[in-house]
């Protein structure tokens, strides 16, 4: 049984794909998936002012390490690679682009 026509096509992706619009989506994935880090990292940073950096090791440390685990993950990478093709298909049917969802924090 022969692919589709255009599957060979749908499933290529293009060089601003793999290294730009893709890790977008990681990062912000990654951020929602680690917001109680982001959380405690912002609150550390807001309270302590300009000793943020000596005094906030222990809540970026542990921010980095939730973001850096899911950078390095590739089935993280599958998952949304898998999502960017399905926005790319949507968008190639209707034309019409969705807005990318952008991280918030409840500030």
């Amino acid at each position: 049984m022969e692919p589709p026509p255009g599957a060979a096509e749908s499933s290529k992706l293009r060089h601003v794909e793999k290294d730009v619009l893709i890790p977008q989506i990681m990062r912000d994935r990654a951020k929602e998936l680690c917001s109680d880090q982001v959380q405690a990292f912002t609150k550390c940073c807001q309270e302590t002012g300009l000793l943020m950096v000596v005094k906030c090791r222990q809540e970026n440390t542990a921010l980095q390490d939730c973001l850096v685990g899911h950078y390095t993950d590739p089935s993280f990478y599958e998952e949304c690679k898998a999502e960017y093709l399905k926005q790319r298909e949507e968008y190639r049917a209707t034309g019409i682009k969705k807005k990318r969802q952008k991280f918030t924090s409840n500030m």
